[in-house]
């Protein structure tokens, strides 16, 4: 499985727990640097797009969705916590119950 995750500065435990849980590609786009807006790509074998709601801009949400959309990539907005990424992760189907 591969997951884009946009927002954030560092991803923590979260990095961690996403490979547990059968990750094996994991992207990481800071989302607040404007930079970072001009990296926002997002490959059509991308099974998910996670967005960190705490630590991302408007313009570069709006832009993931737009991408995701695009690409008909299931969007997942969640907090930065492994509970709340974990919870939003299972009610999407991405990850097992």
């Amino acid at each position: 499985m591969s997951i884009v995750v946009i927002g954030g500065d560092h991803l923590g435990s979260i990095e961690k727990n996403l490979y547990a849980v059968g990750v094996q590609e994991l992207t990481h786009i800071s989302g607040r640097n404007s930079p970072a807006k001009a990296k926002l790509a997002i490959s059509k074998k991308t099974d998910a797009v996670l967005v960190l709601t705490d630590y991302i801009n408007h313009n570069t949400a709006a832009m993931a969705k737009n991408l995701a959309k695009a690409h008909s990539i299931p969007l997942i907005f969640a907090k930065r916590s492994w509970t709340s990424v974990a919870e939003k992760l299972k009610s999407e189907g991405i990850i097992g119950r």
